[in-house]
């Protein structure tokens, strides 16, 4: 089988489409080890496959077109070089996989480890140097206590190297746990088993009478979302971490308890919001659609309204074209959906704070959820949606951000934003009634552009000016 990448078309390719020296592979580890060339080809000829999409984040991508040619020499196989998603460069891109017929996709670089609806997936995380001997050096130097219960995450580009590590440290300190990367995230949403904890593609076990929140956490790699997401998650545990590039040990500053007061306030946002937006973020992530479902359904029971957008990567400009909407809800994988909102006209929420707005029966625990496939019915964090509403929860409450009073309505079942019986003079006047998107733009003096047939006169054209903006012919010089 010819392969399309020759060697010529790969220079070709790395001269005019990407800088030399653009990637983040180390000057001297080559590509065969970096990329793990061997271990990919075995998974494609392996499994008899014959189209296999790889995809790069921007940084990795001068080095694509080398990689597709020799793993394309090495299985015979028909290789598609994807780049990053339209959410982030951690989600694998089935879609655009699908639209070239892959059969399986090879991910390289950082990945979130969300599990993929549909395509096999390979992960090749490009394996960063660590220093074993001096990580080992500052975990002694935070931890004194021989005796400490301690649990080692690590980024998942440092992943080859905990075992080194454990070897290390395991011998004088008996109650570290090193987590391991989990081969299936199906088991994620299961019950917990005997101390077993398996959550964001990691794998580890406690001691059960201990407890996980009396363990101390040591994270080997830098800071980024994936750490803030197990602060988040495991907020009631300290942090440490090491930082490979730099050397350096410390324990980690971020004031956890203000970060989630600021989540909390987001979520009394979204108990006043009246219109609520589900943002799409991700195309790949198993069950997004049936959490979209599932918020669709608590955000009406609520007496809200839901719009679904998708918009692509979001952005302050991109959301601020919905002014009628409240609040939006950002359905993406547990590292993109802490995004930071503060600079948006409306405040992004996630599934998990709007479920605390909706859902009466779910309270505060002060455990955080980030991964949205906890909340759906078989989880074992899903909360049901009471059945019946108490004359309690129909009294209205206060507002703690404007200080007024707001109803409670709950519904016990969908109703219809529509119907085929209901006549009315104005069409405007019907949409309005049963949307308030609509009725607010309605008030809006500018509603866009309008065909205005007949109200228009007509003109023939005339000749434009000519030249450029600074210095059109028939203006005056100087």
């Amino acid at each position: 089988m010819a392969a399309p990448f020759s060697s010529d078309g790969a220079e070709v390719m790395q001269q005019t489409v990407i800088p030399a020296g653009a990637g983040t592979r180390p000057p001297d580890v080559g590509i065969e080890a970096f990329y793990e060339l061997e271990r990919a080809a075995a998974f494609v000829s392996e499994n008899g496959f014959t189209k296999v999409a790889l995809q790069f984040p921007d940084e990795l991508l001068s080095d694509s077109a080398t990689v597709a040619a020799r793993m394309e020499e090495a299985t015979c196989a028909k290789m598609y070089i994807l780049g990053d998603t339209s959410y982030g460069s951690c989600c694998v891109d089935e879609v655009a996989a699908e639209h070239v017929g892959a059969e399986a996709l090879v991910h390289y670089g950082p990945a979130c480890l969300s599990p993929c609806r549909k395509l096999p997936v390979l992960h090749v995380f490009g394996q960063q140097q660590l220093d074993v001997m001096r990580c080992a050096e500052a975990f002694q130097e935070l931890y004194p206590d021989l005796q400490a219960h301690v649990v080692v995450l690590s980024d998942v580009a440092y992943s080859h190297a905990i075992d080194n590590l454990a070897s290390q440290l395991q011998p004088t300190y008996p109650n570290v746990v090193f987590s391991q990367l989990a081969s299936k995230e199906s088991l994620d949403l299961a019950q917990p088993i005997c101390g077993l904890v398996q959550q964001f593609g990691r794998r580890f076990e406690v001691d059960e009478q201990h407890g996980l929140d009396n363990y101390t956490m040591f994270y080997v790699g830098g800071e980024g979302p994936e750490l803030t997401n197990f602060m988040l998650s495991w907020n009631q545990c300290s942090f440490s971490s090491f930082d490979p590039k730099t050397g350096e040990g410390r324990w980690e500053t971020l004031d956890v308890n203000r970060t989630l007061r600021r989540r909390l306030y987001l979520v009394e946002r979204a108990r006043d919001a009246q219109v609520v937006g589900l943002v799409v973020g991700t195309l790949g992530v198993a069950d997004y659609l049936s959490v979209l479902e599932h918020l669709q359904g608590i955000i009406h029971r609520a007496g809200k309204r839901a719009y679904t957008l998708a918009v692509g990567k979001p952005n302050p400009a991109k959301l601020a074209n919905f002014l009628e909407v409240d609040i939006f809800v950002l359905v993406a994988c547990p590292q993109n959906s802490l995004l930071d909102s503060t600079d948006f006209y409306r405040p992004l929420v996630t599934p998990y704070e709007m479920e605390m707005a909706c859902n009466p029966a779910r309270a505060w625990t002060g455990s955080y959820i980030t991964d949205f496939r906890h909340l759906l019915p078989g989880a074992r964090e899903h909360v049901p949606f009471p059945t019946r509403v108490s004359e309690a929860e129909h009294e209205p409450d206060i507002s703690l951000i404007t200080g007024e009073m707001r109803a409670t309505r709950l519904y016990s079942a969908p109703e219809s934003t529509s119907s085929s019986s209901v006549t009315c003079r104005s069409h405007s006047q019907t949409v309005a009634q049963i949307s308030p998107a609509a009725s607010f733009l309605e008030s809006r003096s500018w509603k866009g552009l309008e065909k205005q047939l007949g109200q228009t006169t007509v003109k023939k054209a005339v000749v434009g000016r000519r030249g450029i903006a600074i210095a059109y012919e028939d203006e005056p010089c100087g």
